[in-house]
């Protein structure tokens, strides 16, 4: 089904007879579609892109951050500008549906105006009316794409395999993919994927040998190009997430390992050359300056929506770094013009996803429902109503994990919490009623029990020390690419561009400052310990769906 003009002005009918309060220039119907979804054609090689999808299947609400703090040279700049820095530095208006898509301006009130983003379904028709125009493009997946809901984590990521293969995805890489195991994600490989999706990671190798997990790359003729897709998959999987989970595997950046893979693939032809990658925008504009032959860098991790590629120069002359934020909220598309071998020309657009302007595609649609309904009680179930912006990103804090943290003080008893500073999980606009899916959507991991430790001053020190640096390391190589663990109970101050063991400092509990050698009591979950994965103990979402089911009422 493709999104053809008479599509677009029936959705947006739809969309405004349904209480949808159209922002002016949203209301020309011929110029939105010719800006978001009538992308003309261009070159002769054509990629599509989404990644950190997260497993959000339907269309949902997600604010972008209103901090994000960048280091050192990274400082002030793209991926780390928001608000109206970032639209000033992409000739992006306010007040528009981009400026929606792209920031937390007045974030409540545009998602009242512009509705939901992403969904499966209405990301198929799209994908269907961008190939129409682009004969052989490809469809690559940056991965994050098989956690991320109550379903995924339920069915163990089966329903995310059948959604990708209906979606038509060629090519993908992985990140939260490894937390299902080897043995889930081998399985999934062998049984579902087979060849037909691509799964690519040259960083993942074995423990014991050092040989190939999986392919490191693919070679694809689109119009005649020789056309080369090489996959890095998130690089610190085992230190960001249970090791235990992926015992026989290694990865890493491998930055050498990369170019070696470049100079085969183009010794074999290759005319273009792209990393598929899932590093995180800083790691990706760091090792674009450091390695030659990639043309381009399309990544992901971060959730960074980046509409403009930032151009790095290297030695072997420039490549082009993207990333296509997160939840299905964004494809990008990459045309290339090549000519006698080398490539000439390109053309890039980052396509935000209205779930109000893009009709449903019916089969995907059938999907979804038949994934759903055996669940569709158990997601329902009604918990509390809240009254504020319930929100996740943001370099420091969020709602949503002030929820999570305030459940874990009260249900655990304890002065101090810790809950992971996380990327992925949903918006919920004031006056919703929260239910078990969007609880599962902020917790949906494969190590979800909670923990209370008795633990000293030094010890929570430490702990914030070593995640800021994480954060904060003025080399992107030294970053794992999430926000600050969220704190509950514990005040402190930070210091971005201090230096390793001195960035936390003014550490206060209930007005009183932080004892080195004191034993306070801490709740948390996300453990990396095996230990407290077999224990049995209470996974988070029932914690918080018990603790918001006596609170009734957020605000």
């Amino acid at each position: 089904m493709n999104l053809q003009r008479r599509a677009f002005l029936q959705a947006l009918a739809i969309a405004s007879a349904g209480g949808m309060a159209l922002h002016p220039s949203f209301s020309k119907a011929q110029e939105a579609a010719s800006q978001f979804y009538d992308l003309p054609s261009f070159g002769n090689v054509h990629l599509l892109h989404f990644t950190d999808c997260h497993a959000q299947l339907l269309p949902s609400y997600y604010r972008e951050p209103s901090t994000h703090r960048g280091v050192g040279a990274a400082k002030g700049k793209i991926p780390h500008l928001v608000g109206e820095g970032f639209l000033k530095a992409n000739q992006l208006l306010p007040g528009t549906p981009e400026a929606y898509a792209f920031t937390a301006l007045n974030f409540s009130e545009a998602a009242r105006t512009y509705g939901r983003m992403g969904g499966f379904a209405h990301l198929a028709t799209l994908i269907k009316q961008i190939k129409a125009t682009r004969p052989g493009s490809l469809l690559l997946d940056g991965g994050d794409t098989w956690q991320g809901s109550a379903t995924a984590l339920w069915t163990q990521a089966q329903d995310m395999v059948e959604a990708s293969l209906m979606l038509g995805v060629d090519i993908m890489t992985a990140h939260w993919e490894m937390t299902l195991g080897e043995q889930r994600v081998m399985e999934i490989l062998k049984e579902d994927l087979q060849d037909k999706i691509t799964f690519l990671a040259h960083n993942i190798q074995t423990r014991d040998f050092g040989d190939a997990v999986f392919a490191s790359y693919t070679m694809r003729e689109m119009n005649g190009v020789p056309v080369a897709i090489i996959g890095q998959a998130y690089p610190y999987t085992p230190i960001a997430h249970p090791a235990y989970f992926t015992p026989d595997w290694t990865f890493g950046i491998q930055e050498e390992h990369l170019q070696k893979t470049i100079d085969e693939v183009k010794a074999k032809g290759a005319q273009v050359v792209v990393l598929l990658s899932h590093n995180g925008m800083d790691v990706d504009l760091k090792l674009a300056s450091r390695v030659r032959g990639l043309h381009a860098i399309l990544g992901g991790h971060t959730h960074d929506g980046v509409p403009v590629p930032v151009q790095v120069n290297n030695a072997g002359g420039v490549t082009l770094v993207t990333n296509a934020g997160s939840n299905g909220k964004f494809l990008g598309v990459c045309d290339v013009e090549v000519k006698s071998g080398q490539v000439t020309d390109f053309k890039y657009k980052l396509l935000p996803v209205f779930a109000n302007l893009i009709p449903e595609d019916p089969a995907m649609s059938a999907l979804i429902q038949r994934i759903r309904k055996p669940y569709l009680a158990k997601l329902s179930e009604p918990l509390a109503t809240t009254d504020m912006l319930l929100y996740r990103r943001d370099t420091f804090t969020g709602s949503f994990d002030q929820i999570i943290l305030n459940a874990l003080l009260r249900q655990k008893d304890a002065e101090i919490a810790f809950s992971p500073g996380f990327r992925w999980g949903t918006t919920l606009l004031p006056g919703t009623t929260i239910t078990m899916e969007e609880v599962m959507h902020q917790t949906a991991i494969t190590y979800p029990q909670t923990t209370l430790t008795m633990m000293s001053g030094e010890t929570i020190k430490a702990i914030l020390e070593d995640v800021a640096d994480n954060l904060f390391n003025p080399d992107p190589y030294y970053q794992q690419g999430g926000d600050m663990v969220r704190v509950g109970g514990l005040s402190y101050a930070v210091n971005p561009d201090a230096a390793m063991g001195q960035r936390i400092s003014d550490m206060h509990l209930k007005g009183q400052r932080v004892e080195a050698s004191k034993q306070y009591k801490v709740a948390g979950w996300a453990s990396l310990s095996e230990a407290i994965h077999t224990s049995g103990t209470e996974p988070i979402w029932d914690l918080v769906a018990r603790d918001l089911k006596e609170r009734k009422t957020l605000g």
